[in-house]
């Protein structure tokens, strides 16, 4: 009888514990249960806001047609079809024609570019080649007249980055400031006012990319730089005339309307100058200036988007060069032997002529140019009469340079200055080692281009030293140094730290050099 009681309540134990881990499966179940419903729901959202960027990039774009590659702002409402291609109605209306015998020939559609049988192979077009849709906006006017800085805003700005060239950025000022008036009337009335292009003419490393550049990022407008001597007639190799409007383009990120009030800089634009004493027809020279004159006036350009180069794939879009900037730049160094000649002939006439060497030595003769002199040099007046603004930019003395290591915003030392600081090291130049520094830079005659090769010269040793010992607190940069005559002055870090005062650093006994 006990045995038959002890059986059965270990029975009943048995089938609790059993009820027990079927309580634990379901505890289980339910916790997966509620992760995989929660998984799902997060999938979905995340499906949802995936759908919601596509939807928001493909309205973000404009459709682009498959066969004639124009955008959907230009050839209106675009067909679907299979594999992602939109094709516009015209194309289409041509597409059926070919079928029913009344149009193109068979062979002419085979022909087509891209080929209308390799549908299968196509992709979408990636974003970086699609036009962004203009977005529906009331009439107004591109700028406002009153946020447009006035010149001496203009000038002020950039005389903190730019040392000297007081005429030219006086000039360069004025005419932005006139040119982004004129973008702003001409959306509001019918007076027209004609484009402040400028022609700069300076010696290598004056300044005029720099300019240039830092113009552009102070009014926060797209820049695009290109280079003249890579330009050559449409049909030969080189980048035809309109490839420098695709470079804005793509530096507005495909935006039109934003492209369209930008900046252009070509330089080197002394080297297309007209080919002299040839029979080869000038595909470099004049008819680049040629190719110019349409641009620099202002007319409306098909370009690639996203490319430089037209081809099949690459879509195409209209751009108005009507309120687009340009500012040709080039050093003439040809020019100056013009002007002398002019001067030398106005001088030599007479009882009381003038010595023939009496402008050997002006280092600013480029300053008296005239139109007269640039037609000599090979400028063709229609391109010159697109350039109406004129200017040259000094050349840089010693005094000027050593006032470009160190004065400006962003300078050379203080940008080395920094690189040190993240080293903790104190990095202090002497007067006489930037004199000599800028002793080098005039040897070179390349301007201040040379300035930076010449420091990256002699702090080689330093950037590479310094990481390996932790006590270097200070190094002093001496003339002698910069000469290779001698070595540059070490402090070690014994008794302070990057932020003292400069009377504590004074009171450091013991110098040493590398």
């Amino acid at each position: 009888m006990d045995k038959d009681n002890k059986d059965s309540n270990d029975y009943r134990e048995i089938d609790l514990d059993y009820r027990e881990i079927d309580n634990k499966d379901n505890d289980f179940r339910e916790i997966e249960n509620k992760k995989e419903s929660k998984d799902s729901l997060d999938k979905k959202e995340s499906d949802i806001n995936n759908t919601k960027d596509e939807s928001k990039n493909k309205d973000e774009y404009e459709e682009i047609c498959y066969i004639c590659r124009r955008p959907e702002s230009k050839a209106g409402k675009m067909i679907h079809i299979p594999s992602n291609i939109c094709i516009c109605s015209d194309c289409m209306q041509k597409t059926f024609d070919t079928i029913n015998g009344n149009g193109m020939s068979y062979m002419d559609m085979m022909n087509l570019t891209p080929n209308l049988m390799n549908l299968n192979q196509v992709q979408e077009i990636p974003g970086s080649q699609k036009i962004k849709k203009k977005k529906p906006k009331e009439a107004q006017p591109a700028f406002n007249i009153k946020d447009i800085p006035s010149p001496h805003i203009i000038k002020g700005q950039l005389d903190e980055y730019i040392i000297g060239q007081e005429h030219a950025k006086k000039v360069i000022s004025v005419a932005v400031y006139n040119h982004y008036k004129r973008v702003a009337t001409n959306t509001m009335d019918d007076i027209e006012i004609e484009k402040s292009n400028m022609l700069m003419i300076g010696p290598t490393g004056s300044g005029k990319t720099y300019l240039v550049k830092t113009l552009a990022r102070l009014l926060n407008v797209p820049l695009a730089i290109t280079d003249a001597t890579s330009l050559t007639e449409a049909g030969y190799i080189g980048d035809d005339v309109e490839s420098v409007v695709s470079k804005l383009l793509a530096a507005a990120d495909n935006d039109v309307e934003k492209a369209e009030r930008g900046i252009i800089f070509i330089d080197e634009i002394d080297k297309i100058a007209k080919k002299r004493n040839t029979n080869n027809r000038d595909v470099s020279g004049e008819s680049v200036q040629q190719g110019l004159l349409k641009l620099l006036e202002g007319s409306e350009v098909e370009v690639p988007v996203g490319a430089t180069s037209k081809n099949a794939m690459v879509p195409m879009t209209t751009v108005n060069t009507k309120n687009i900037l340009f500012i040709c730049g080039g050093a003439f160094p040809d020019l100056e032997k013009v002007i002398k000649e002019r001067l030398n002939k106005k001088s030599s006439i007479g009882f009381n002529a003038d010595l023939k060497d009496k402008y050997d030595k002006d280092f600013n003769l480029l300053q008296k140019a005239t139109v007269e002199d640039l037609r000599e040099f090979g400028m063709i007046p229609e391109f010159i009469g697109r350039l109406p603004i004129i200017y040259t930019l000094e050349g840089l003395t010693k005094d000027m340079l050593v006032k470009v290591l160190k004065e400006p915003k962003n300078a050379i030392l203080k940008q080395y200055k920094k690189l040190l600081q993240l080293d903790e090291v104190l990095l202090e130049f002497e007067d006489g080692a930037l004199e000599a520094i800028a002793e080098k830079a005039l040897e070179k005659k390349t301007g201040a281009r040379a300035l930076r090769a010449i420091i990256e010269e002699f702090m080689l040793d330093i950037m590479f030293e310094i990481p390996k010992d932790d006590n270097i607190g200070k190094v002093i940069i001496t003339k002698e140094y910069v000469e290779h005559k001698g070595g540059p002055i070490i402090e070690m870090r014994s008794t302070f730290r990057l932020g003292d005062s400069h009377e504590t650093i004074k009171k450091i006994e013991g110098n040493n050099t590398f």
